[in-house]
């Protein structure tokens, strides 16, 4: 199997909590390596760049004010079959149909407070880890 990289966030809602460690803790069991980490206050600009996806979506407008309203700690994850390893680790997006033992889970406070976010395919998590780091942030 190839190691390939992910892009990971710990969402406001875990910050607040003070369960960044136990997140990143799950995260490396999994055998996940956080190879870049930095804490981060999205400004409303850089929430809605981040999830201009998602823009014509009904509920853009609440993420975008719960990404900005605290911080969150953007991670970039290496590892075998990263992507779907972070993706299993966090669990389904609403905490009410996650699998027991995932983060969300564990720790999601609600289907929008959900604790983290993660990439779905290689070359978002590529769009992703981009827009948080540049190359010499990230160390293997």
């Amino acid at each position: 199997m190839a190691i390939e990289r992910t892009f990971s966030m710990i969402k406001p809602d875990a910050t607040r909590r003070n369960i960044t460690g136990a997140i990143v803790k799950m995260l490396e069991e999994a055998g996940l390596k956080v190879v870049a980490s930095k804490r981060v206050w999205m400004s409303r600009r850089e929430a809605e760049g981040f999830y201009a996806v998602h823009k014509e979506r009904p509920f853009f407008n609440e993420l975008v004010e719960f990404m900005s309203s605290g911080p969150t700690v953007v991670q970039v994850l290496e590892g075998e079959n990263a992507i779907a390893k972070n993706r299993e680790v966090m669990g389904a997006t609403n905490p009410k149909d996650a699998a027991e033992g995932t983060i969300r889970k564990l720790h999601a406070l609600s289907i929008g407070e959900n604790s983290v976010h993660g990439s779905d395919a290689a070359e978002t998590a590529k769009v992703e880890i981009a827009y948080w780091f540049s190359e010499t942030e990230i160390v293997g």
